[in-house]
């Protein structure tokens, strides 16, 4: 559970926040009864081991669950105090708004700068898009690698420059918030930095929450971690709950449930 000092600090206007969530595939509940707020212009790193639910989770705050059959949730999640599920929601405008970075980069088969105005010129973007393009790659911190080859294709960048790009991709229909589901396991130490560092200086505009396996990425990043584990049932099924969420120093230095030691410490996982 989340100390009562953050609690305080983040609920006078949290940018996401799930109330009793619990997710199912078909009959079988996947995760339990997750409680937690996302403070806006924050970090928070979901960690956690394999199958504890944590990108289930992160799937929940722009519903790209809702494209896997048999997916639901009860709860609630809400973003800026607007039920996320309620039917009068368009997912597909609440996708432009809470952006997602995938794990494996994804570029379009297109060219670079074709690969950032894509989603501008869907959602009927006026401006100069140029400007736009180039606004992007800037922040992505990718600008001075590509601003000679925009007219290149995306797939001809090296792994961590495309992650960048379709992060610059992100940021291009401006989201309010950023998800990324482990966007650096794919990359070598050296994007992986780059990346990280990007993080960085992405939270003064935009909240992120990052899944991550990597312990010392969620302590470097993220302001905020959730802690995730899994319950084994009968049958062999798992479900994942929400074992600890609090300030990542006190998370990595001062946990208050032994799970959460264990898991940070390596004990397990």
């Amino acid at each position: 559970m989340m100390n009562e000092s953050i609690s305080t600090a983040t609920a006078l206007e949290p940018a996401l926040r799930a109330e009793n969530l619990n997710v199912y595939y078909g009959s079988n509940l996947a995760v339990r009864q997750v409680n937690l707020d996302i403070p806006q212009n924050k970090v928070v790193a979901f960690i956690g081991p394999s199958g504890c639910g944590k990108s289930t989770v992160l799937r929940c705050f722009n519903r790209m669950n809702d494209l896997i059959p048999g997916a639901r949730i009860s709860g609630t999640i809400s973003f800026r105090g607007e039920n996320l599920y309620a039917k009068t929601v368009d997912p597909v405008e609440l996708r432009r708004r809470i952006g997602m970075v995938f794990q494996k980069p994804n570029p379009f088969p297109k060219s670079i700068y074709d690969n950032i105005a894509f989603g501008a010129r869907i959602n009927g973007y006026k401006g100069d898009m140029g400007e736009l393009v180039e606004t992007s790659l800037r922040r992505a911190a990718i600008w001075d690698e590509v601003k000679d080859k925009l007219r290149d294709s995306g797939l001809a960048l090296s792994g961590g420059q495309q992650q960048r790009l379709c992060i610059a991709r992100a940021i291009a229909i401006s989201p309010e918030i950023i998800l990324m589901d482990e966007p650096c396991s794919a990359l070598d130490p050296i994007s992986t930095l780059k990346v990280e560092e990007l993080i960085h200086e992405l939270k003064q505009q935009y909240t992120i929450v990052i899944v991550t396996h990597n312990m010392q990425q969620a302590s470097r990043v993220s302001d905020l971690t959730a802690f995730y584990n899994a319950e084994a049932l009968e049958g062999g099924s798992k479900v994942g709950y929400l074992v600890e969420y609090d300030r990542t120093t006190s998370i990595f230095h001062n946990p208050a449930e032994k799970a959460t030691q264990d898991y940070v410490s390596g004990r397990f996982g």
